[in-house]
């Protein structure tokens, strides 16, 4: 079990999924690497010629990258721009929010085209988004088991009443 962040915990079965998202992103697009990142620059999955990459660096810089454009987007009345595109002159990433939660990265060359890329990045999304949203369901249910809290009848007072 990883956190990825204060609400959101990694589970074998989410980190799979994920993974095989990606793999399939990365063959339908003919991309070279393809990474899934949080908001806060952790990597959560990855596929493809990843070892190629500082994935660090890769993934805490694209997070920042992020977090600067939403800025911008702010800046010029926009809520956020969803999809940023780098191009090389030979390698090119494109990067897009999934759910709110997360950032995928696909790098890609001639190989493939823009247009090839955004298409199949469309459709991960929707599969990502639902393995976001299976977690956070998991989540929500699991702080307890599904029963109330053992902790949901104290009240301040009660606390209060300990100290004093």
């Amino acid at each position: 079990m990883i956190t990825s962040s204060p609400h959101l915990v990694l589970h074998e079965e989410d980190f799979h999924q994920f993974g095989e998202s990606l793999r399939r992103l990365r063959q339908d697009a003919n991309a070279k690497a393809v990474f899934l990142i949080d908001k806060n620059g952790q990597q959560i999955a990855s596929a493809g010629e990843v070892e190629q990459f500082d994935t660090l660096s890769l993934a805490s810089l694209t997070a920042g990258n992020v977090a600067a454009t939403d800025g911008l987007a702010k800046l010029v009345g926009e809520r956020e721009f969803s999809v940023l595109f780098h191009e090389g002159e030979q390698d090119h990433i494109h990067i897009s929010i999934v759910a709110q939660r997360g950032i995928l990265v696909v790098i890609f060359d001639d190989r493939s085209s823009l247009g090839l890329v955004r298409l199949r990045v469309k459709r991960a999304n929707a599969e990502l988004e639902r393995t976001f949203e299976s977690m956070m369901q998991k989540g929500e249910g699991e702080g307890s088991g599904g029963r109330p809290s053992p902790f949901s009848e104290i009240t301040d007072e009660d606390i209060d009443a300990l100290f004093t």
